[in-house]
């Protein structure tokens, strides 16, 4: 992946040798998801507030976009939703919203804090019965070859060591005719707004942070990684490179964020 997947070298090394970014520093592959762990064990309790804050309440807006993509059908039909990387339950929750009652969702994700406040703010929502939580790697994923009828994943793919892995991980869990649909930080495309957003992002973002969660690096480090994330076409090429087809990518907000498309056919 341009800027963020693991860089190896041509001759075939030890994966002890291979390196990642995290943010803005190379590290060792088999390091950076305990980074990333720690990140998240820091924000897990205020994550969500500050996704308010961040972006103004616009996170909203995108995933709502998000879902009206996935479109769950709202009757009796049978559906299963695989959310990666959604431990506070976000997405699972307002997908179970508009669908209807034949609605299952699973929530995996790394990080037994995110997935703590997924549990209690299901139980408190009442979707407890339609959503579920298991703790699991995006690489590995513990699941039957062709069991869910879409997999989503929203702000977490940059932050998986090896994203080309969890690619094919969502393309082999998902039943023929499926989707896969990835909602994700992007290259900002109108000219001035990136001058603004890089300002905002370098410059508010971690302080804002360090008020809310006593925790500046953590916010400095999610900053870093949206500038090491590829652009738009070149994660398209790697999703298609997965096997999905009918690829496409729609930027919302000036190019902030993009919705990634894909399907198993």
């Amino acid at each position: 992946m341009a800027g963020y997947g693991p860089v190896m070298e041509k001759t075939g090394m030890d994966r002890e040798d291979q390196t990642t970014h995290f943010g803005f520093r190379d590290v060792p592959l088999q390091d950076k998801q305990t980074l990333v762990n720690d990140v998240f064990h820091s924000v897990a309790q205020r994550y969500d507030l500050m996704n308010d804050l961040m972006s103004g309440g616009l996170h909203r807006v995108w995933k709502d976009a998000m879902i009206t993509a996935l479109n769950p059908p709202r009757g009796d039909t049978p559906f299963s939703l695989l959310d990666v990387a959604g431990g506070t339950g976000d997405i699972a929750f307002r997908a179970a919203k508009a669908a209807g009652h034949g609605f299952q969702a699973t929530v995996c994700d790394i990080n037994p804090d995110m997935l703590a406040v997924g549990r209690e703010r299901a139980i408190k929502q009442h979707r407890d019965h339609q959503v579920s939580f298991v703790e699991g790697n995006a690489e590995t994923l513990a699941f039957a070859d062709r069991s869910f009828d879409a997999y989503t994943i929203a702000f977490g793919i940059r932050n998986v060591p090896r994203i080309d892995a969890a690619l094919r991980e969502a393309y082999r869990v998902l039943r023929p005719g499926s989707r896969f649909l990835c909602l994700e930080f992007s290259t900002v495309d109108v000219p001035g707004l990136d001058k603004i957003y890089d300002l905002f992002s370098f410059k508010m973002i971690p302080p804002l942070g360090r008020a809310v969660t006593g925790d500046a690096d953590s916010y400095r480090y999610l900053v870093e990684s949206i500038r090491k994330f590829p652009k738009p076409n070149a994660f398209a090429d790697m999703i298609r490179d997965a096997g999905f087809a009918r690829v496409s990518w729609q930027a919302l907000s000036g190019g902030i964020v993009a919705l990634h498309s894909g399907w198993r056919l």
